[in-house]
């Protein structure tokens, strides 16, 4: 599921995701993904790689994953969000179970817009990440601070107690990618520094390496979300614990998102 590109990051393959977010039916999503792939069909001829994984919204995944299936497009599929439960009476939810018969790899969790919008709390992001582990989901844990806790407590501290939160009981083997989504940062056109991105990203790897072991935190990916675009992915990408971004509004634009995937090549990292 990787599409070649640059030179790896180090010994993690970049990862670089497109949050649909609630953009695209179903077949403005056949449209999407088909140009991406035609966009990016000399992507082979590149050395290294970088994985590329695509979100869209529930009612697109069997959509998709049908195109990524029959046209062997090396895209994984992800998703927005997941129930803590497996089955039963809980109108609108979606199980992981579901998500894992679709062929599903990743599943947003604690999304900045889910803990506002829908009063996600430390431990609901807690028990979505343990579901999603059992039905062999890879979570995407977003964690990020608004512009008040930064204000108040710095960059690294909410985001750093999000994360420990989220990885309380998880094992020292799962796989798991975790996204600094800095809350001031989305959709307001104005990103993070890279430096600043490196110090808190530094910083979750060190939360991983208490709660998980080095090896994990090691092997885990940390990527930076917040107004990423074709033109800031490489400076953020030089950084030695940014493995990677999780994008929104730019994964909508063919052109953009595809030259965020190959930010070593138009950028001459």
């Amino acid at each position: 599921m990787a599409v070649t590109t640059g030179q790896a990051q180090g010994p993690r393959q970049p990862l670089i995701a497109g949050n649909w977010k609630m953009n695209l039916d179903h077949l403005q999503a056949v449209a999407f993904v088909q140009k991406l792939h035609w966009t990016l069909k000399d992507a082979k001829h590149e050395d290294g790689s970088v994985e590329v994984a695509v979100f869209p919204p529930f009612t697109d995944l069997r959509t998709v994953q049908t195109l990524l299936d029959a046209d062997k497009i090396p895209f994984a599929l992800g998703a927005q969000d997941l129930s803590v439960h497996d089955s039963g009476a809980y109108t609108g939810e979606i199980s992981g179970a579901f998500l894992s018969k679709l062929d599903a790899r990743y599943v947003i969790i604690g999304h900045s817009e889910r803990r506002q919008y829908h009063a996600e709390t430390d431990e609901v992001v807690a028990a979505k990440v343990k579901a999603a582990l059992k039905h062999g989901l890879v979570p995407v844990i977003c964690v990020g601070e608004t512009s008040e806790d930064l204000e108040k407590f710095g960059a690294s501290a909410v985001p750093v107690s999000q994360l420990a939160a989220a990885l309380d009981g998880v094992k020292a083997d799962a796989d798991i990618v975790v996204a600094y989504e800095p809350v001031w940062a989305i959709g307001s056109g104005q990103a993070a520094t890279p430096e600043q991105a490196q110090d808190v990203c530094a910083k979750l790897r060190e939360v991983i390496a208490e709660k998980l072991g080095p090896d994990a935190a090691a092997r885990t990916r940390v990527l930076y979300g917040g107004s990423v675009k074709a033109a800031n992915i490489a400076s953020f990408m030089r950084e030695p614990d940014v493995d990677g971004a999780l994008v929104g509004g730019a994964s909508l634009v063919v052109d953009e998102f595809a030259a965020i995937i190959r930010y070593q090549k138009h950028v001459g990292v």
